[in-house]
């Protein structure tokens, strides 16, 4: 019995690539205001990758429950130069699962994934395709260059959250990495493979493997409205991530217990040194109050982590789909292209 998968035949090259094509993944939520100009930025992008590598281009906008008009939009939008897929979910299932929804819908071989506010920047795709089809790399993701323009406290949160989440980690997550990434027809053959429902996208398409590159970029400034990510949700994401992706939490409560069981031992043995060498009794009440206080708290700690782990393997038995689709669209750019020739010859 084979228990890992051969996906050696989906390699590309710079011959073979154009045959693949691209598959662009836009994840949106309450993103009317912008999209037109997103899209418009894409069709511009996907006449330059045509000429310069002949690589078909198609976008997958996945409508993650938008309250906005978000979904009449892009049901509008031209299949100029690139087909346009919608799909659209039957209510608000989170990125993780418009990200897994835009992956399964993708009928290119290279799947590029991008968010829908106008941060990551169009133009920049045509280095992450350069990566893939001249250099050979399978995985090309951008991180921040930097983080000045946000808080000192923040900064900390971030690198406090890489640290445990690669703590005793074989495959690293690149600090600072985002969603906004390239990956060739064979990491996405692998991707599609891993059959979890609690999913970390950054750390699933780290721990792949294959040839990966890192591009440093600066993200624009939001094309409209303010982000949805408060502080709390982004606290909840890091514990989904952590728990998702890795055991550091269970590791590190087993840790702690081992050196609040060696303090409470070193402490017992404190007590017995004094009354073996003074013959005074030791006042216990505020240290047993204070003891049990603290061993109560790290308990409830400790339970309150191996819940989550346990909710995450109650999910994964329920075997629930990660989404559900109400509505999916397709034009083909080459129909339109049919279509507008028909009209022309009606004309004349």
């Amino acid at each position: 019995m084979m228990l890992g998968s051969d996906v050696s035949s989906l390699t590309t090259t710079a011959a073979s690539a154009a045959a693949c094509g691209l598959s662009i993944v836009v994840p949106v939520y309450n993103e009317a205001a912008g999209l037109a100009r997103l899209h418009q930025r894409l069709t511009e992008l996907a006449r330059t990758l045509r000429a310069r590598y002949g690589l078909a281009c198609e976008v997958v906008y996945v409508d993650d429950g938008s309250k906005d008009d978000t979904l009449k939009i892009a049901r509008g939008l031209t299949p100029d130069t690139l087909d346009v897929q919608v799909v659209s979910l039957s209510r608000n299932f989170g990125k993780e699962a418009a990200l897994m929804a835009g992956l399964d819908h993708a009928r290119r071989g290279a799947v590029l994934f991008m968010d829908g506010d106008g941060q990551h920047p169009p133009d920049l795709v045509e280095k992450l395709v350069a990566h893939w089809i001249e250099d050979g790399y399978d995985v090309v993701y951008t991180a921040k260059a930097n983080r000045d323009n946000e808080s000192a406290l923040r900064r900390v949160a971030v690198h406090g959250f890489y640290a445990l989440i690669n703590w005793g980690a074989r495959q690293k997550i690149p600090q600072d990495a985002g969603d906004f990434r390239l990956l060739s027809p064979r990491a996405v053959a692998a991707l599609r493979q891993l059959p979890e429902r609690n999913r970390f996208f950054k750390g699933l398409a780290s721990w792949i493997g294959f040839k990966q590159i890192r591009v440093d970029y600066e993200p624009a400034p939001r094309a409209h409205g303010v982000t949805t990510f408060s502080a709390g949700r982004l606290i909840g994401l890091s514990i989904e991530g952590l728990t998702s992706f890795s055991v550091a939490p269970l590791r590190f409560a087993s840790l702690f217990g081992v050196l609040l069981a060696a303090a409470a031992f070193l402490f017992g043995l404190s007590i017995l040194w004094e009354v073996w060498t003074t013959g005074k009794q030791v006042p216990g009440y505020p240290s047993l109050v204070i003891g049990l206080m603290t061993i109560g708290g790290v308990q409830l700690i400790m339970i309150g982590i191996v819940g989550e782990y346990i909710g995450k393997i109650l999910s994964e038995l329920k075997a629930r789909p990660i989404y559900f689709v109400a509505e999916h669209s397709e034009k083909r750019a080459d129909d339109e292209a049919i279509e507008r020739t028909g009209e022309r010859t009606a004309a004349e």
